[in-house]
């Protein structure tokens, strides 16, 4: 199997050495994503809107590999505050489908952001079966 590159305009660009997201196989595994407007820059204020733009910047990431968030498996979540965990959790469940996806969430130090989410996500194709 080949690793292949994800790109997409629609979530922010790396700000490093590494790629918006990676497929190998079925599966397609993401950056960890802050977040941040693709085209603005602009970081929402609160826990809230910050997860919902974060999933955001992951779907288009996926959408740009012809996945969805229905196909998530695995997320990583990176709370600055655990405190905030309610706020968040609650914004989080608006973007997955049943079943939801399996998560560790973590408290961490964040340069400026209060979320970053990182997925494993991949679809069984007819030869799968």
């Amino acid at each position: 199997m080949t690793r292949e590159k994800i790109s997409t305009p629609d979530a922010p660009q790396p700000a490093g050495n590494y790629s918006q997201g990676i497929r190998l196989g079925n599966l397609v595994w993401t950056a960890g994503f802050g977040p941040q407007d693709p085209v603005t820059g602009e970081i929402p204020e609160s826990v809230a809107d910050q997860t919902r733009r974060v999933l955001r910047n992951v779907e288009a990431t996926l959408a740009e590999a012809g996945l969805d968030l229905g196909d998530v498996v695995k997320t990583t979540v990176h709370l600055a505050d655990l405190a905030d965990f309610a706020e968040f959790d609650a914004a989080y469940g608006e973007f997955f489908p049943y079943p939801k996806p399996a998560r560790t969430t973590v408290g961490s130090q964040l340069a400026g952001i209060k979320v970053e989410i990182d997925v494993v996500a991949g679809r069984l194709t007819s030869d799968d079966d």
